[in-house]
């Protein structure tokens, strides 16, 4: 960890805390962070890159937005918890009422593995919520909670040792906290600050995004298709007759998808969903994005004085749509930890922290090893793999037993 002459680690002793936690990252797992904290009664600084624009309202009624997360059950009680789900515009929200995985292009040779809501015992499997929903929704929690203070800066040291930790802004200002929480992403600054080393494997594919109109009602349905050459498509409901693609293209694919206009995309996805679906047509306004796909795997997501939440902590393979659930694993994780701590503990403490390491192990190492094997095992186009693993599907989804436990993990449940 950072411990330069400027600013000698000994000399933190000499300050007063100015707050207990500080969070590093103003994207939605640092945001509910910040009022998770809060609410458990501990003073919050939430420090982000730059100044962000407030969303107004009316700007959600303007197109839908091209990123959209699937939320699960643990996502779901942790924004009630914070008071933020009811503050969604609940018109832009849809359920997924089922799941239909598939191994192929539609042929029928392809395995098939379908899940429902009232197997599950459960209202719905997933809720499917726009990024900018969701961000005007917790931006606008912020604003009415008294201890979360915003400051916005780049951040250029970290500091720390066992009376608190300290973050060295460019502009010479000096955050002080008990306990450092880095939500700033894959990338994490406040990773490298702590020497945190990590693997990273790229997929060879990115991640492109962007809605459509379609010609048959989805019913609620959630479809996804694993294909050697085409990569993994998954289309997501949205409210009315509208669905969401998440397409894990592989790069040369990627790079043409980005050329081609969403009318020359939708003409694509024929293939897969026409049956099911019908035509499908862009939404407006058009709008695609495009991110890459990769495997980070940090080797710790604890240091002295230091906890990482969400991307900071984990980055794994969408196929599954848990990327985002796994950072409100993490944030429930680290407020069980603090609130259960021994009065003589502050939430920055060794051993909090080491808890909620040891809390959070098995669930990150699962999801880790259960998307990146599903990635490389359906990318292959050896033809004897693939039929092994359509048959493999198809035999999970005669098996009930086996289908609830896939169902629990996906829900959220322990």
């Amino acid at each position: 960890m950072n411990t330069s002459s400027s600013f000698p680690v000994a000399a933190l002793s000499a300050f007063p805390v100015q707050s207990d936690v500080c969070i590093v990252g103003n994207g939605v797992i640092g945001k509910v962070a910040a009022l998770g904290l809060a609410q458990a009664g501990l003073s919050v600084t939430l420090l982000s890159p730059a100044v962000v624009p407030t969303m107004a309202p009316a700007a959600l009624t303007q197109g839908w937005d091209a990123r959209v997360y699937a939320l699960n059950h643990v996502a779901h009680a942790l924004l009630s918890a914070v008071k933020v789900w009811d503050a969604l515009d609940a018109t832009r929200i849809a359920t997924v009422d089922a799941m239909v995985v598939q191994g192929g292009d539609g042929s029928k040779h392809a395995g098939v593995l379908g899940f429902d809501a009232y197997g599950a015992h459960v209202g719905a499997l997933a809720w499917i919520v726009e990024d900018r929903n969701l961000n005007a929704a917790l931006d606008t929690a912020l604003k009415f909670a008294s201890k979360v203070r915003a400051v916005q800066g780049r951040a250029t040291a970290l500091h720390s040792n066992s009376e608190g930790a300290a973050i060295v802004l460019e502009n010479g200002e000096t955050l002080r906290a008990s306990l450092v929480v880095g939500a700033d992403g894959g990338q994490s600054w406040v990773r490298n600050q702590c020497d945190i080393g990590i693997d990273y494997r790229s997929y060879g594919q990115r991640g492109v995004v962007t809605n459509f109109e379609c010609e048959k009602p989805h019913h609620g349905v959630a479809y996804q298709w694993f294909s050697a050459t085409e990569g993994i498509v998954a289309l997501l409901p949205l409210p009315g007759q509208r669905v969401s693609l998440v397409w894990s293209a592989p790069e040369v694919l990627a790079q043409t998808l980005m050329r081609e206009s969403p009318a020359q995309i939708a003409a694509r996805l024929q293939v897969f969903c026409s049956e099911k679906l019908g035509l499908l047509r862009p939404v407006q306004p058009e709008e695609v994005k495009a991110f890459p796909l990769a495997l980070i795997r940090p080797h710790a997501i604890v240091a002295p004085r230091v906890a990482l939440i969400g991307d900071a902590a984990h980055v794994v393979h969408p196929l599954a749509g848990h990327g985002m659930n796994l950072g409100f694993a993490d944030v429930a994780g680290l407020l069980e930890a603090i609130t259960a701590r021994e009065a003589h503990r502050d939430c920055g403490d060794a051993r909090v922290l080491a808890r909620y390491a040891r809390a959070r192990k098995e669930d990150i190492l699962l999801m880790q090893l259960a998307t990146d094997s599903l990635a490389r095992l359906f990318a292959t186009e050896f033809e004897p793999v693939r039929m092994i693993l359509n048959a493999g599907l198809n035999l999970i989804d005669k098996f009930p037993v086996i289908k609830r436990h896939l169902i629990s993990h996906a829900l959220g449940r322990k």
